[in-house]
């Protein structure tokens, strides 16, 4: 009995040692596979920050020369006397894609919800409304300039702010629609279900639910869409068309960032070159900040959300 314990007692041993090598060289390769990925992942975030980093590193190096008091707030000189500033441009970018925010925000949000939370009970809508944005995200944004040109500004006889607002917000739109979709459906349904087990209508679960649960992902998509149409410039040519002048009017031309950026390189002056470079610089350090700005709110207000529950 003793010699058969014994026997017991060696086969027990040795299949533990048998799993502990196994595992172990099972760990030592999962180890292996983690550190390669980490290497390429890392190699792979490299290779696409270092074109990023130049080109800030060029712009920053080419443009800060050109900030003063009177690059900021004066408007443009004469050509290639270098003096004046973009006081006008600043003016107008600000004023359109703030108008455009206004306009395409709201819409793009409300049509997330609709795909996320109520494309069940229409599904040949909702196939059609997801077609129709995925469409309108790839078409170039000097088509949507043309259409916008046609129904607006010869409508309205003149170029306007109104005009170049409108067609930005239809560039915004199919953004913030799609990103919102996306994160919405980010919410677990256990949130959901609990919200409609107290008797809540869908409504009020949408909202206090859903929406509020999913702030930061929509901040993130609107800053997305006003980082796309911060830098346009086809769009504008064909609705707000520039000028030298400050805001005189909804239906008077009005001066953007990407405008006079294009309008200074096009001159053959090292000044308005220059100048070019700084405002290409101020581009984007207003979306910049505009980004951190609306992360750090949504990380409040997303603290602020989980605290309440």
């Amino acid at each position: 009995m003793s010699n058969i314990s014994n026997n017991d007692n060696n086969k027990e041993k040795s299949y533990k040692s048998i799993i502990r090598e196994t595992t172990a060289k099972n760990a030592s390769k999962r180890k292996m596979k983690n550190n390669l990925i980490t290497v390429l992942l890392a190699c792979f975030v490299i290779i696409a920050v270092i074109p990023l980093s130049s080109i800030l590193i060029e712009v920053f190096k080419n443009g800060i020369g050109a900030f003063s008091f009177d690059f900021l707030f004066l408007p443009p000189g004469s050509i290639g006397s270098g003096g004046g500033g973009i006081g006008p441009a600043i003016q107008g970018t600000l004023m359109v894609v703030g108008f455009a925010t206004l306009i395409g925000a709201p819409v793009g949000v409300l049509a997330g919800v609709f795909l996320s939370e109520y494309s069940s009970s229409s599904r040949v809508f909702a196939y059609i409304l997801r077609l129709f944005n995925d469409v309108l995200t790839g078409i170039p944004s000097i088509v949507i300039g043309i259409a916008g040109y046609i129904t607006i500004v010869l409508t309205m006889g003149s170029f306007s702010i109104l005009a170049g607002a409108f067609v930005l917000s239809i560039i915004m739109i199919p953004i913030i629609a799609r990103v919102s979709e996306e994160t919405l459906k980010l919410v677990p349904n256990t949130l959901r279900e609990a919200a409609y087990g107290l008797g809540l209508p869908k409504w009020k679960v949408v909202w206090h639910i859903v929406i509020k649960g999913s702030k930061s992902g929509i901040l993130t998509s609107i800053v997305l869409a006003i980082s796309r149409i911060a830098g346009e410039t086809a769009p504008l040519i064909m609705t707000i068309l520039g000028t030298s002048l400050f805001f005189s009017g909804f239906n008077s031309p009005v001066d953007a960032l990407p405008l006079r950026i294009w309008r200074l390189a096009s001159q053959p002056y090292p000044s308005a070159h220059e100048q070019g470079w700084g405002a290409a610089l101020l581009l984007i350090l207003l979306v910049l900040s505009l980004s951190i700005a609306l992360r750090m709110f949504a990380q409040k207000r997303s603290l602020t959300f989980k605290s309440t529950i």
